[in-house]
Order: structure tokens, then C-alpha cells, then sequence
């Protein structure tokens, strides 16, 4: 490095780096354009054997992006600028890409996807929802196939067997809730061949602020019915409606809510109970609790939306719906409530990941996106990558305007009508960006009365978010927008003439799936007839519009291009950016603008007391913009604590979420090696010496002289545990001549010498133990996980109770949470050995060869029914059949 070096930044520094691998590729790009089709085809096979032999992905990444930049060039008519390039490389190496909306990141993707996928490992390219996972695997796809590599998409409805051939591709794209999903199910699975995921190795993500950092709030969790009644959530929600602004302590700045000492008084009155605080009123407590959150904080149309009878999440930060999704805690239980809706029984949760644990499993992770370097540092501290910002392919002309400052909401709207009016008057397109679904009709109410024609995109009509949003750049469009704007899809100038094209054709009475067809980007070359005449009357309506377009197109820019117009400015800093980044793309002018109240809930809850009391003394008209620099510093500031806060309430989840991930790697991989084949023989052998020293000291007080000792008891619960049921193994002549110890050894002995029998007796009987033993044991599992699961999610809402006591509740978290692993360990232990030795398969062949008789049929017998089957004739109030005199439910069926 010279000395002028010194002085660049960190991001110059890479920038200069990156620039010279680019030139490699630039070199051999003349040479590649020379190569036919079937030796650019060719490459792909010739690199793979120079990886075999030895050489590095970084040794061929020049020949890799060449022949990736040539393919597609023949096969999608897109060739990669060198902006592009250099963002490949920054992918390849484990960083993240920051480029700009309508850079071109969907192609950037294909160099390093096709370069790390030459491996054979696989390569997950992850999207933030479904249709973008399809769109580009079958786009970015013929790039792909032409070089002869294989392309899969994972979706929500493909069964086992299909997601495992689409995770046998060398390139999968994928949604990130599918992919942590398919992690969840495989590590429920009771068999090898219900998994679908194989070794985590590279992947891609888009839109990577998104989904590493904004959804990375809210764990992926599979539940399963839990047990509560919605009988009490009804109640309390009837007891939060008569409460009134006195009964109420509300927290702007926390979300948070709690009864005053009316509130109390009147809770006490509605329930009946003397005290609300006593211990046995905890469960009345927790849904009133519950249900004033539910009331006071939650909005409508804000938080969540009622769709077709169920309460659909809003994502706070892009505006879109979460389908499937649930708040946890009973709080959605709790709105349903509010609602007056079905209230849908409590869930338990089964399994449980956050994004941030599931992407660091990845032997190598990247992401793009065109707002990073506001987060670097979280990304830095919680998944290792750092960012580079690339330049744009052409100069950005956007004009981002100072903030628009006023003392109240009214006058704040006011000049945001004034401001779109005027644009609307001259032509000039208009996206304005809104916080919430209710505002944004606020505002298209407003529009309405002004008679001003307009489109709103919010969470309620989110299934035409890409035709809304690839219209936005016509002359004289208005469009309102929650923060869901901007996602997948580019805003044109002049208008989209694809989207026109299809739109023509669907009034021409095409079918929707024939007009995909038709306006795909590819071929595969065995289209119908039908199909071919969509195509040719696609490809004729896009250039009629295309025509119309570009010169609308050239009407807008003299106008001066897409207006952003942002009605509130956002918690995150990083999501205003976003909206600013719709306007400007691929070097077209533009300009943006916030419009900002003092009484707006980011200005009015964090900015400064003294500095709210300094405007309102000021006496500002309500029409008058301030132009205060100070007040300008108040709202960043405000910004910057509000993403600082989120950013420690996302590694507060993660701490706890990380104690709960090393025991989440010890018993997947418990079962992992169990559906691997392990010897389970060897494996539960050894759990005797730790199951027999477990039920003795459950039935045995050895603090107590031996003559104290209730043999008769003793003798029952270790022989209808361990041993034969009736043996009595322990008598006085017994403890008189052995020790402690020796009486543990020899229960010992005599337990293995049972196992040992039980595993003869099965093999005569033509039964499979050993199939028996794995079954045992992932059950026995299974439950004491999902158990354990429930404790620890009860322990971490307590545990913060104890900062109280001058402790560190992530370390108390972590000390109780493993003296509750152990104790669960010992249970597997136990149990399983339990199982093994008392499992009923004489008493069930016994039953099946009896049935088989009397089912005969004119000297045709009926084949026997299966032990699961069979088992199941087994009331679970029976007495169980090993013999215990306990209810099968409580005995060997205790885990069916």
C-alpha cells in the first residue's frame, strides 16, 4: 500500500482489491464471447475437474464469472456491467453487497451462485417470499441449465420427497422461513427418510437487511395444540372494555401497559377475588395483562388486520402481511378476543429457531441489499460480515431534499397535499410513503375529496404490490404506499411495459398462467400452440407500449423524474433510505422529501423534552415550515436510539436463544445419529448404570438406616421398572451383608441381565428389538425436549425478575437451563431404559397370533395387523399389560 493509501477508507481499501479480480474477468471477456455454445457449455465440466484437482474457488473465479457474464448474454439478453462484477465478488467472499435499487442485484447473484455451486455442496439463494423465489429460479435458471447445472425452487406446498430432490440441486432458491422450516421438520423426523435438508454450505441472501435483521425479531417456531381454555380470554377482553383512561399507566415508548390502583380495584371486583397479586390469581393476572395490551397497544390496521375472520400480522417494518404467523404469549389469542372473533386454542410450542442461529450454521453466508451500512455493526457482531458499498453503474441524479419540519400533524398534512397537488398538476409521478395501513387511507380519503385519481398499496391489497409498484413512475401517477413498496420490483419511468402487455392481454381474456407463460423470459422450447400464439401477442404489445413508454418516459424526466414524498419518518433510518431508494434508478433523475409533525409518536416519545418545549414557545404558525437545524438533529437522534434499542432487544433474544441453541445442537445431533444408524444397543446399555441409580434414589431415602427402608415398596417400583414385575430382589438377609454401592451394582447387574433376556425373548419371537430401541428412545426424546422447551420459555419470562436481586439474568438463564438439561438427560436416560425393558411385545404377539385365529376366513388366514395398529386396541385406561397394575396411559404408554 502506498502512503496516499493510508488515508482511504476501509471501503476504498476492498473497492481497490475487488477492482483488480474484476479486470481478470474483463480480460477474458473476448475470449469467452469467442468460444460456441457447446464449449462455453463445456466450461462448467473443465472447472469442475480443476477443483478436483486441487485448484480453489478463488483460482477459477475469473473463467466462472466469464462464462456466467457470456451465458447470459446469449440466453437472457443481459450481460453483467463490471458494478455488477464486482458485486459477485464481494458475495463470494463472504461479505455484503450494498447496491443501489435497480442495480441489477437478481444478476449479480448468478455469478457467485454458479461459482460455488461448481462444488456440488449446493447453493441456496434466499428471497423474502415465494413468488420472487420462482420468478428468479426459472429466470436466472436458463443461465444455470445452458451451463448444466441444476435449478430448484423450495414452496410451502411441495411434499417431503419433492423437497429433497429440490435440496439434491446444485442451486435451490428459497423464502428464509422455508428454509429454517425444513430445519425444524427434519429434526422431528422419526425416520432417515423424512429429512430433506442436506449439509448447510453457501448461501445468498436478498434483501439481506430484511431478513437477517428485520425478521430476525420473531423466532420460526412449529406448535402444536396446547391445553388452555379461551373461555378466560373472553373475559378478560369484556373486563379491559370497561376500562377507562384513569385504570391505565400506558408506555408510548415501551409498548408496554399496566393496571393503575383503579384498574386493580376493578379487575378485583369483575373476577370476584380478593387479591389480583396472589399467587393463585396469577393465571387471571397474566390474561388481564394480556388483554389490555391487547386493547390499548395493538392497533387495528396499524399491527395487524382482520382477514377473513382471523387476525393477520402486519410486519412493522415492510408493511406486508405474515401470513401463518401468531403472536406468542396468548396475545393473539387476546386480540381475537378484542375482535370478537373465533379465539383459536393456545399453541405449545414443538420446535423452535431464530434466523440468526439457523444462517450461522451456513459454512459460508452473503447477502445484497441497497441499505446495509446502517446495521454494519450488528452485522458485524452477530454474523461476522462486513459491508461494501458499490458504486452506482450510472451517476444517481436523486435530489434528496432537507426535512420538512412543522409544530402539528395538520399542518405537516396540509403541505403534504400542497406539495402532491402541485406535482400532480404538472405531470410528475408521486410515490408517498405512510407508516401504517390506517394512514395511508387517511391520506387516500383526503386525495378523494381533492377528486386527485391515486392507487394505495398497504397490507390489505398486497396481492398487486408488483403491477402498483411498476406503475408508479407514469406521468401524472399517485401512488400511496406503506413501507411494503419496494421489494422485487423496479418503478420505471413513462410506466412498465411489461405489466401493460399482460394487463391488455387479461382484458383480451388470456388466463393468467398463459400470460406468465407468454411474457417469461425464457423458452423451453416444447411450447404448445396456444402458448406460441401468447408469445408472439406478447411480444407485440410490449413493443406497442414500449414505444408509449419510452416516451412518456422522456416527458417525466424533464419533469424531473419519481417524487418520493415521506409522509412520517420511520424508526429505522435504514427503511427511510429504502423509500428514498425507489426514486433515482439506473441514473434517472428524481428527488425526495420528509415531511415530519413535532406532535409525529417518533418525534413527540423520544426527542428531547427541553426541545419540544423550545418549538411550542417559538409559537411556529401551523403552515410554517421550521427550519431549524437542531430540530432536524432531535429526530436523528431519536432514530438512532430507537434503532439501538431494537438492536439490543434482537441480541437479548439471541443470548437467550443462543443458550437454547448448543442444547438444541446436543440433542438434534443425538438424533441425527440414531436415524444414522447408530448401535442403540451399546448406546442404551450405557444409560443403565445412570437409570438404575436414578429409580432407586426416587424410591430409596439412603439418608435413612436400611431397617427404615420400605422393602414392600422398594421391591415393586424397581422390579416393575427395571426387573421382572414380582421379583423381590432386595430382602434384609440382602442389606445386611452389602453396601450402598453394591446394592446399586448388583440392581445393575440384574437390570442388564433383564435387558439381555428381553432381547433373546425377542429374537425367538421373530420381533425387532432393535427397531424397538430406536422408536423408544427418539419418543422418549422427543417429549422430555418438547418439555423441556415449555420450561425454559417459563423460565426466561421469570428470569429477568432477578436483575432485581443485583443478577445477570442471561447468566442465571444459562445456570438454570443447565442444571434443567441435565435433569432432562437423566429423564431420557431413565425412561428409556424403562421402556426397553418393560415394553409389552410378548403380551402384543400374544394378541396378534389371537387375532389371526379368529380371523380366520374358509381356512384363509388374515394377515395380523402391525404391533403400532395393534397397540392402539390397548385402551389407554387398561391396565397396562407389562404387568406394572398401572394404567397403560401412565405406564408404556405414557409417550404414544
Amino acid at each position: 500500500m502506498g502512503f496516499l493509501g493510508l488515508f482511504k477508507s476501509a471501503n476504498e481499501r476492498a473497492l481497490a482489491k475487488i477492482e483488480r479480480i474484476a479486470d481478470e474477468v474483463d480480460a477474458l471477456s473476448d475470449v469467452f464471447s469467442a468460444k460456441t455454445d457447446e464449449e462455453l457449455k463445456a466450461v462448467t465440466h473443465d472447472l469442475r475437474e480443476r477443483l478436483k484437482g486441487g485448484a480453489t474457488l478463488n483460482d477459477v473465479l475469473p473463467e466462472a464469472y466469464a462464462a456466467v457474464r457470456e451465458a447470459s448474454a446469449r440466453v437472457l439478453n443481459m450481460r453483467h456491467f463490471r458494478v455488477q462484477i464486482m458485486g459477485g465478488i464481494v458475495l463470494h467472499q463472504g461479505r455484503l453487497a450494498e447496491m443501489k435499487t435497480g442495480e441489477g442485484k437478481t444478476l449479480v447473484a448468478t455469478l457467485p451462485t454458479y461459482l460455488n455451486a461448481l462444488t456440488g455442496e449446493g447453493v441456496h439463494v434466499v428471497t423474502v417470499n415465494e413468488y420472487l423465489a420462482q420468478r428468479d429460479a426459472e429466470w436466472m435458471g436458463k443461465v444455470y441449465r445452458f451451463l448444466g447445472l441444476t435449478v430448484s425452487v423450495n414452496l410451502r406446498e411441495l411434499t417431503a420427497e419433492q423437497k429433497r430432490e429440490a435440496y439434491a440441486a446444485d442451486i435451490m432458491y428459497s423464502t428464509n422461513s422455508e428454509l429454517g422450516f425444513d430445519y425444524l421438520r427434519d429434526n422431528m423426523a422419526k425416520v432417515k427418510q423424512q429429512r430433506v435438508q442436506r449439509p448447510l454450505n453457501f448461501a445468498i441472501i436478498d434483501e439481506v437487511d430484511n431478513i437477517l435483521i428485520d425478521e430476525a425479531r420473531t423466532p420460526l417456531i412449529i406448535s402444536g395444540p396446547g391445553q388452555k381454555s379461551s373461555a378466560l380470554y373472553l373475559e378478560a377482553a369484556r373486563f379491559a372494555r370497561t376500562l377507562g383512561a384513569d385504570d391505565v399507566d400506558i408506555s408510548e415508548k415501551d409498548k408496554a401497559v399496566r393496571l393503575t390502583e383503579s384498574g386493580v380495584e376493578k379487575a378485583e371486583r369483575f373476577f370476584r377475588i380478593e387479591n389480583l397479586a396472589d399467587v393463585e390469581n396469577t393465571d387471571i393476572n397474566d390474561h388481564v395483562t394480556t388483554a389490555i395490551r391487547a386493547r390499548f397497544i395493538m392497533k387495528r390496521d396499524d399491527d395487524y388486520i382482520v382477514k377473513g375472520g382471523e387476525i393477520v400480522i402486519i410486519d412493522p417494518v415492510t408493511g406486508r402481511q405474515m401470513e401463518g404467523r401468531r403472536y406468542s404469549e396468548g396475545l393473539h389469542q387476546a386480540i381475537e378476543a378484542k375482535e370478537g372473533i373465533t379465539v383459536r386454542a393456545e399453541n405449545r410450542t414443538l420446535a423452535t429457531i431464530t434466523l440468526q442461529n439457523y444462517f450461522r450454521m451456513y459454512k459460508k453466508l452473503s447477502g445484497m441489499t441497497g441499505t446495509a451500512k446502517t446495521e454494519e455493526e450488528e452485522f458485524k457482531s452477530t454474523y461476522r460480515l462486513d459491508v461494501v458499498e458499490l458504486p452506482t453503474n450510472k451517476p444517481l441524479l436523486r435530489v434528496d431534499e432537507n426535512d420538512r419540519v412543522y409544530t402539528t400533524v395538520k399542518g405537516k398534512i396540509d403541505a403534504v397535499l400542497a406539495d402532491l397537488m402541485e406535482c400532480h398538476a404538472k405531470g410528475q409521478p408521486v410515490l408517498v410513503g405512510t407508516v401504517s395501513v390506517e394512514k395511508s387511507e387517511e391520506l387516500s380519503k383526503l386525495l378523494d375529496r381533492r377528486r386527485i385519481p391515486h392507487v394505495v398499496l398497504n397490507a390489505k391489497n398486497h396481492e398487486r404490490e408488483a403491477e402498483i409498484v411498476a406503475q408508479a413512475g407514469k406521468k401524472g401517477a399517485v401512488t400511496i404506499a406503506t413501507n411494503m413498496a419496494g421489494r422485487g420490483t423496479d418503478i420505471m419511468l413513462g410506466g412498465n411495459p411489461e405489466y401493460l402487455a399482460k394487463e391488455k392481454m387479461l382484458r383480451e381474456k388470456f388466463s393468467h398462467e398463459l400470460i406468465d407463460r407468454a411474457a417469461a423470459p425464457w423458452t423451453t422450447g416444447d411450447e404448445t400452440e396456444e402458448e406460441l400464439l401468447a408469445r408472439a401477442r406478447f411480444k407485440e404489445l410490449f413493443a406497442e407500449f414500449k414505444a408509449k413508454t419510452d416516451a412518456e418516459k422522456a416527458e417525466v424526466i424533464q419533469l424531473g423524474g419519481l417524487r418520493i414524498i415521506g409522509t412520517e419518518r420511520h424508526e429505522s433510518r435504514r427503511i427511510d433510505n429504502q423509500l428514498r431508494g425507489r426514486s433515482g434508478r439506473q441514473g434517472d433523475p428524481g428527488t425526495s422529501v420528509f415531511y415530519i409533525a413535532m406532535d409525529d409518536p417518533l418525534v413527540r416519545v423520544f426527542a428531547a423534552d427541553k426541545w419540544a418545549a423550545a418549538a411550542a414557545m417559538m409559537k411556529f404558525p401551523e403552515n410554517e415550515v421550521i427550519s431549524n437545524g437542531i430540530v432536524t438533529r432531535i429526530i436523528e437522534g431519536a432514530q438512532k436510539k430507537i434503532e439501538g434499542r431494537n438492536s439490543t432487544y434482537r441480541k437479548h433474544v439471541l443470548s437467550y436463544d443462543d443458550v437454547m441453541n448448543t442444547q438444541r445442537d446436543i440433542i438434534y445431533g443425538e438424533r441425527n445419529k440414531v436415524l444414522d444408524g447408530i448401535d442403540m444397543r451399546e448406546e442404551i446399555l450405557g444409560m443403565v448404570d445412570n437409570a438404575v441409580v436414578d429409580v432407586m434414589n426416587e424410591v430409596i431415602d439412603f439418608d435413612l438406616p436400611a431397617d427404615e427402608w420400605e422393602l414392600d415398596k422398594i421391591n415393586r417400583n424397581i422390579s416393575t421398572r427395571l426387573l421382572n414385575p414380582g421379583d423381590e430382589l432386595i430382602t434384609e438377609e440382602l442389606l445386611e451383608r452389602t453396601t450402598t454401592d453394591e446394592l446399586v451394582a448388583l440392581v445393575t447387574e440384574k437390570a442388564k441381565e433383564r435387558y439381555a433376556e428381553r432381547v433373546n425373548s425377542a429374537k425367538e419371537l421373530g420381533f425387532n428389538f432393535d427397531s424397538l430401541e430406536r422408536s423408544v428412545f427418539l419418543s422418549v426424546l422427543d417429549a422430555k425436549w418438547m418439555n423441556h422447551i415449555d420450561a425454559m420459555d417459563q423460565l426466561r419470562k421469570g428470569i429477568s425478575l432477578r436483575a432485581y436481586g443485583q443478577q445477570d439474568p442471561i447468566l442465571s438463564y444459562k445456570q438454570a437451563g443447565l442444571e434443567m438439561f441435565e435433569e432432562m438427560e437423566a429423564a431420557i436416560c431413565r425412561d428409556t431404559v424403562i421402556h426397553c425393558l418393560q415394553y409389552p411385545f410378548e403380551k402384543i404377539i400374544e394378541m396378534q397370533n389371537a387375532q389371526v385365529k379368529m380371523s380366520t376366513n374358509g381356512g384363509q388366514p388374515v394377515a395380523p395387523r402391525t404391533v403400532v395398529n395393534t397397540e392402539k386396541k390397548i385402551g389407554r385406561n387398561d391396565e397396562c399389560p407389562c404387568g406394572s397394575g398401572k394404567k397403560y396411559k401412565n405406564c408404556c404408554g405414557r409417550n404414544k
